[in-house]
């Protein structure tokens, strides 16, 4: 009885007028972002941190929020109409939408991609609302040994998870830890690679370093990757599916659900690992694979339906433990505690209209994305006229003077550049820039529970053994290392007999 309590105050919180006017902003603009190719959410979150220093924590948390699965919802229009991705998690999209829409069967795409899209948010808020408060309640009795434990598993998966090469990911998380020991130790407080520099003292700062490596990295990247996209030139009808469609897509969104709620919540999995996932499993239980790449709705309603039921489950995690699970999530870390939060176990009973406006204003979100989504689709596309060369300058500008008005510090604006070419080489190298940036947050809370432990036990490590739920944990790292080589050497050994 107490959480529909806390249910009906979290809506209570986002029928405010300002906060209802954040949300519609957020969810508005974050489908432009996800129509736009390139920019994506986590490079626009990234750009607008410094704005929400003048908006209040809820209407803040909720913007940006909207801005996330919006562009979950935006993303997939440009993917059916004009084979170009606005956003990385719709790129599988692109396979049997693009087909329909040259079909003839635009507005077919669209609508499943919409219908499915609110289905699958609608389920893993519900996940969101209903396993988020226990979790946290256990959260609460974790301990240092505990928190070391999901720290190493989570680097474990996003180094695994990541897209691309899983070695290149184990690498780039590398760097993001050795970064994260630049400042002040946080046990004895001593300097640390801060190389006489005085802005290190304290460390890098997030903003900046995430700004730099989404904002302004994507940005140079996309502007010498900008590609024309082949447009559907048919008039779009017809955008409601027909009866026979939802016949043959209604397990696939079900399924995309569940695959994308239950990836949402690992570390380093996210809506693109969701979406290609959902692919797959369509691909395999279908009677006639042959279909997808050729116009299967099947191909459309399983990916999209994954990507938005990830982009909901991955705030559980983020909220209950203070672990964000992909790179979106640690731009809404970096948000939270740029107002004065701190996600984990403690947020719940610390700042309640948050916790609960933030995930009531999900559903509301939806409904408004559902509602316009469709018929603005013709605007949305129009958006795809402006040049990349007139948006791009305006783009870093405002990100520069962001980042100054952090610390005001002309140092920041230096750190952000810096990071803005190692982000765009290790884009031109295929390094992901997520791994880095979540082992930048996860590291820290790494190496302050992992001495703490040891403090704890007077120096023993079997401190991590003796308590059931961090060996557990650690049981499962160990499993997931096992596997991960036995895949390795397994297919190091096919090799040469596929040669």
């Amino acid at each position: 009885m107490d959480s529909i309590t806390q249910i009906i105050q979290g809506f209570s919180v986002v029928l405010e007028p300002v906060n209802l006017m954040y949300c519609f902003i957020g969810v508005i603009f974050g489908t432009v972002v996800g129509v736009l190719p390139g920019l994506g959410p986590t490079a626009t979150i990234a750009l607008l941190l410094p704005v929400t220093y003048v908006i209040p924590p809820e209407a803040a948390i909720i913007m940006l929020a909207g801005i996330y699965y919006g562009a979950m919802y935006g993303g997939s229009t440009t993917s059916i109409l004009m084979d170009l991705p606005g956003e990385a998690a719709s790129v599988i999209t692109c396979y049997d939408g693009y087909q329909m829409a040259r079909q003839g069967r635009a507005g077919a795409a669209l609508g499943i991609s919409a219908i499915g899209s609110f289905i699958a948010g609608t389920i893993a808020l519900v996940g969101l609302t209903f396993i988020a408060p226990p979790l946290a309640a256990i959260a609460i009795r974790f301990g240092p040994p505990e928190f070391f434990a999901i720290a190493v598993l989570g680097l474990m998966l996003v180094g695994s998870l990541s897209g691309g090469s899983p070695v290149k990911g184990m690498v780039s998380a590398a760097g993001g830890l050795l970064l994260a020991c630049i400042g002040q130790d946080p046990v004895y407080g001593t300097l640390r690679f801060s190389f006489g520099i005085i802005e290190l003292s304290g460390g890098l700062e997030f903003a900046a370093l995430a700004m730099g490596l989404f904002g302004v990295a994507e940005i140079i990247y996309n502007y010498e990757h900008t590609e024309t996209g082949r447009r559907i030139a048919a008039k779009l009808t017809d955008l409601w599916p027909t009866l026979q469609d939802w016949r043959q897509a209604r397990w696939a969104v079900l399924r995309g659900s569940i695959i994308g709620f239950v990836i949402g919540v690992l570390p380093g999995g996210g809506a693109v690992i969701s979406s290609l996932m959902a692919y797959a499993v369509e691909k395999r239980v279908a009677k006639d694979p042959s279909r997808f790449g050729k116009g299967a709705i099947e191909g459309v309603a399983a990916p999209e339906a994954a990507n938005n039921a990830a982009a909901g489950s991955s705030f559980i995690p983020l909220l209950t433990l203070g672990i964000p699970a992909n790179s979106v999530m640690a731009m809404m870390y970096a948000a939270l505690l740029l107002h004065g939060v701190q996600p984990g176990p403690f947020m719940l009973a610390e700042h309640p209209a948050l916790f609960w406006g933030v995930i009531d204003s999900m559903y509301i979100g939806n409904i408004i994305l559902l509602i316009l989504n469709l018929p603005l689709v013709g605007v949305f596309v129009q958006l795809l006229k402006l040049r990349y060369s007139i948006l791009a300058p305006i783009a870093i500008l405002i990100s520069l003077v962001g980042v100054y008005s952090i610390n005001n510090s002309t140092f920041e604006i230096g750190v952000i550049l810096f990071f803005g070419v190692l982000g765009y080489l290790m884009r031109k190298f295929s390094y992901d820039t997520g791994p880095m940036v979540l082992a930048f947050v996860l590291g820290p809370i790494m190496e302050k529970a992992f001495r703490q432990s040891l403090l704890m036990s007077n120096g023993s490590f079997t401190i991590f053994v003796e308590r059931p739920i961090s060996l557990s944990i650690l049981a499962l790292v160990v499993f997931l290392l096992v596997l991960q080589l036995y895949r390795t050497m397994t297919h190091k050994r096919q090799l040469p007999l596929a040669g």
